[in-house]
């Protein structure tokens, strides 16, 4: 059996990305500004964060309009979905094996 803590994404070390994707799990679709809010971060930091997520394919981006106002959601792709059970099956897999 393999160690579980070499199973851990490094791209969810982060407790951002973490509640990205947490939200992303629970949550068809989430806008910037509802990410912001409930991570409770700045545009930049989230934005950076986000990015990460989406070139490794674990996020969609959707750019629209509500009116004239620019709207960006982000939702999960199979793929992330997929990564971040992994990595919470991982975590999982240690606490386990510490008790």
């Amino acid at each position: 059996m393999s160690n579980p803590i070499g199973q851990l994404n490094k791209i969810f070390d982060s407790r951002i990305r973490i509640g990205i994707m947490s939200a992303l799990m629970v949550t068809e679709e989430v806008n910037f500004n509802e990410l912001k809010n409930l991570i409770d971060v700045t545009d930049g930091n989230l934005a950076t964060h986000l990015k990460t997520l989406e070139e490794n394919v674990y996020i969609k981006v959707h750019k629209g309009f509500i009116g004239r106002k620019t709207n960006t959601t982000y939702s999960i792709t199979t793929e992330g979905q997929k990564a971040f059970r992994a990595h919470l099956d991982a975590l999982e897999k240690i606490i386990k094996g510490l008790s």
